[in-house]
């Protein structure tokens, strides 16, 4: 917290975040899916293309939301919480493993 301001970054049902953040405590942001599962299920037939595509076109992949924390200041944030979870293209302990161990600080996955 800079200053006793809590700084909140709230983002949903987007590809990707091109903006860079400084003084974030709080990140609230969609984790969709990770690339490695949907071409798993794409290649086995359990995900048609024309889903594919919206999903990979409209929702941000775990791969991408890590690219986009390491490319932002995270020296204040207290908390990320993984927005989005897909049912069928994600896995909620291995996101919330993964972001944790890269960002060290804690990580929720809403309901």
């Amino acid at each position: 917290m800079q200053n006793g301001k809590t700084t909140m970054l709230y983002v949903t049902d987007t590809q990707y975040i091109s903006h860079r953040f400084k003084g974030l405590t709080h990140i609230l942001v969609e984790c969709n899916y990770s690339m490695e599962i949907v071409r798993r299920l794409k290649a086995t037939g359990q995900l048609d293309s024309e889903l594919w595509r919206r999903i990979i076109n409209s929702h941000m992949s775990l791969e991408t939301l890590v690219g986009f924390l390491k490319a932002n200041d995270l020296s204040h944030v207290q908390e990320i919480w993984l927005l989005h979870l897909s049912n069928n293209n994600s896995d909620a302990k291995l996101f919330k493993k993964t972001i944790r161990e890269i960002t060290g600080v804690p990580v929720y996955i809403s309901g």
